[in-house]
């Protein structure tokens, strides 16, 4: 599941044709809710969030997750910003904030942010150091960066693919961008643990790998078709992914997962 952006080898790495389908789905499906909620919590391990002041999302997409920070800082100045013009429009219907559009490496942002989101945008991008680097220059000293991302080269998929994913990221390899980068590690944990056994065979059994002559067409019903879920099952699935968000505030890392959250600060 993603939120959008940037070419920064010259090609768009996410479709805008995906974004409609997307705000269709986002505010009742399971994922993008219990994301929420986990990332509601992680901000909750920020021992000065009170004194937050500026808070930028980098990717907002169609906003859903930039609603919910602004819902967590309500004394904050929240921004959204994205590459492309229609996931802003989007985000608009559900988001009263700032709202800019640009490119992540050429913003012009600098030391202006206590918080920055980055939430399922880093694999979409063929240089993660750049884009961790950028976004380090754009947090005031001490400030920082939370994001999430799809975890486990081995479920790699046509999902992936149709998204415009680069990667997958295991838990060492995060760990070590955002080191590298120049950001000091506070949290970081797999999330999604109850999906990893039914994605794994869903991935194996329906996806495979992505015919050569696969078009834009083609990976938009992709797209489409992961975001139907039934009721029933939806629903079975919030609820068993509903502890996760506690074992986050407590700073309990769990097991295993779909997904990887962390919590950096800028050194």
């Amino acid at each position: 599941m993603s939120d959008l952006h940037q070419p920064i080898s010259g090609r768009a790495t996410y479709s805008a044709e995906h974004f409609d389908p997307l705000f269709a789905a986002e505010s009742g499906h399971f994922w993008f809710r219990s994301r929420n909620r986990c990332i509601a919590a992680a901000t909750r391990l920020i021992p000065d969030a009170g004194a937050i002041k500026d808070v930028l999302e980098h990717g907002c997409g169609t906003g859903f997750v930039l609603a919910e920070l602004q819902r967590l800082f309500p004394d904050a100045r929240v921004m959204g910003a994205d590459l492309l013009a229609e996931g802003l429009a989007l985000a608009r219907r559900r988001f009263a904030g700032p709202l800019v559009q640009t490119d992540l490496l050429s913003s012009g942002f600098h030391e202006q942010f206590d918080l920055i989101g980055l939430f399922d945008v880093l694999e979409h991008l063929d240089d993660d150091l750049k884009v961790l680097s950028a976004i380090r220059e754009q947090l005031r000293p001490g400030g920082r960066l939370l994001l999430t991302v799809p975890a486990h080269m081995a479920l790699w998929s046509d999902y992936d693919l149709a998204s415009g994913h680069r990667r997958r990221y295991s838990h060492s390899q995060l760990e070590t961008q955002l080191s590298r980068a120049g950001f000091q590690i506070e949290y970081c944990t797999a999330f999604m643990f109850a999906l990893l056994p039914l994605l794994f065979l869903r991935r194996r059994l329906r996806w495979g790998c992505r015919a050569a002559g696969d078009d834009a067409a083609k990976a938009s019903d992709r797209i489409k078709s992961e975001l139907q879920i039934h009721s029933l099952l939806n629903r079975g699935l919030e609820l068993l992914l509903r502890p996760e968000p506690r074992c986050i505030a407590r700073r309990l890392r769990l097991p295993g997962g779909t997904s990887l959250l962390a919590l950096a600060v800028r050194t």
